[in-house]
């Protein structure tokens, strides 16, 4: 008989599974519900859109979103080099223009001929291997699928930032550069004095928030890494100034200071003409967003081609639901995949499509599974999601030197000790490769 896979969700993690499946040669059936469907944060009718930020974060290796990339890389992903083929400039991250980025990706799979694609919402579970990669957004019919398999899940909310046209900034109150001085000086920089961030705290902290639905309403959990900029506002008159407005590593060319605040945006798109608020996912009414986010200086009469949005997101809880290839111990022929797992972050999830992918295609065809060792962020992001001890506690993580384990050595120079950690990452990833026989011609 003639392997196949059903995969469900072509976001970043369903069409990673599915590349991977499909270049091993087994058939592929891929369910996506768009676009005679969208959810709340969906708008293109592309697979692997990006809803939030442009931005996948640092491109050098010596950093924790760098290596990440660099090992699915190793691993034959496919939107790490769909996402340099179609990148934007942004100093020492890899941002990408989002529908270029989409549509490339969604060419590679559609072309592919092992790949057929199912449209339509899937209200049932297909038979045989599946693969879940349906995204924090689950529709109400998959996700009470899902409900079975794994009981209740646990929900938070994420958010997505404003986008202002470059034509509409006052250039005289603006100016390029990107912290400590790392990379082109890709970002806008609208810094502020006291008395305008003060200002702009208190407005906020006052503004007027979107009226949840109800199916958004239980349980009310914001996470960390997404929180909205008027929560954070409401956590202290200083927070925003010690995260994403924090000025250390910005001088203003005009005076030779830092100033008291700045605030950061970062292009979305290849040409330059859209840039979207660094750190400014956000729960205001639309309204309230122009009014407040107009007091930054540069941004009085900017332009807003699309305002802040909060959805909600879910996850399972998944160290005591999967195995570190993704799949469930009590019905090992199912895998989950993508944010949903707890693995938080667009190549995080892209990640875990990929490693789920490749753990299916092994067991299909009977080879010794893939070992990610623990010292590679692929593998410590795997053990995390699967470590029965993280269960009474678990919340999403990305990629991070802090989950690695100890480099053992003492390397007081932060650049340098992320540097081995890498270089051990890298040296530890390929040997598994090699141990197993996964060379270039599968990647």
């Amino acid at each position: 008989m003639i392997a196949e896979v059903s995969v469900i969700g072509a976001g970043l993690a369903g069409c990673e599974a599915a590349w991977r499946l499909a270049q091993e040669g087994i058939n592929v059936r891929l369910y996506e519900m768009k676009p005679e469907k969208f959810t709340p944060a969906h708008k293109y009718r592309g697979f692997a859109e990006l809803v939030c930020s442009n931005s996948l974060k640092a491109a050098r290796l010596e950093s924790a979103a760098g290596l990440l990339k660099y090992e699915m890389e190793l691993l034959g992903s496919l939107t790490v080099p769909c996402a340099k083929e179609n990148s934007v400039e942004a100093g020492g991250a890899l941002a990408v223009d989002r529908e270029r980025f989409s549509d490339a990706v969604t060419e590679k799979i559609t072309s592919h001929p092992l790949i057929e694609i199912i449209g339509g919402e899937v209200t049932e579970l297909p038979d045989g291997t599946v693969i879940i990669a349906t995204g924090p957004l689950t529709s109400g019919a998959m996700a009470d699928v899902i409900r079975e398999l794994c009981g209740d899940g646990l929900s938070f909310y994420d958010a997505a930032a404003p986008i202002v046209t470059f034509d509409s900034l006052d250039k005289e109150k603006v100016f390029f550069a990107s912290r400590y001085d790392r990379g082109d000086a890709d970002y806008i920089n609208c810094p502020m004095n006291k008395e305008e961030y003060l200002a702009f705290h208190e407005a906020l902290i006052g503004a007027e928030k979107v009226q949840l639905k109800d199916f958004e309403t239980h349980p009310f959990s914001v996470y960390e890494g997404c929180m909205p900029i008027e929560e954070l506002a409401r956590r202290g008159v200083d927070t925003m100034r010690f995260g994403p407005m924090k000025p250390v590593g910005i001088d203003d060319p005009r005076t030779g200071r830092r100033p008291y605040a700045v605030v950061q945006l970062r292009r979305e798109n290849r040409e330059g003409t859209l840039f979207n608020l660094v750190g400014f996912q956000t729960n205001l009414k639309f309204g309230e967003q122009k009014r407040v986010f107009s007091m930054i200086p540069g941004l009085g009469n900017a332009e807003f081609i699309r305002y802040g949005v909060m959805h909600r997101n879910t996850f399972i809880n998944s160290p005591e639901l999967l195995n570190a290839d993704f799949s469930m111990r009590t019905r090992p022929e199912i895998f989950f995949a993508g944010q949903m797992t707890g693995v938080e972050g667009y190549m995080e999830s892209a990640a875990s499509g990929l490693i789920a992918g490749i753990a299916a295609a092994r067991r299909i065809k009977g080879l010794e599974p893939l070992k990610l060792p623990a010292d590679t962020m692929t593998g410590a992001l795997s053990a995390y999601i699967s470590d029965p001890f993280n269960s009474g506690k678990f919340q999403p993580m990305g990629a991070n030197m802090g989950i690695l384990p100890d480099i053992g050595v003492r390397i007081k120079d932060k650049k340098e000790r992320y540097g081995a950690y890498a270089e051990r990452a890298v040296k530890s990833l390929r040997s598994e490769l090699e141990r197993i026989n996964y060379g270039e011609d599968n990647r």
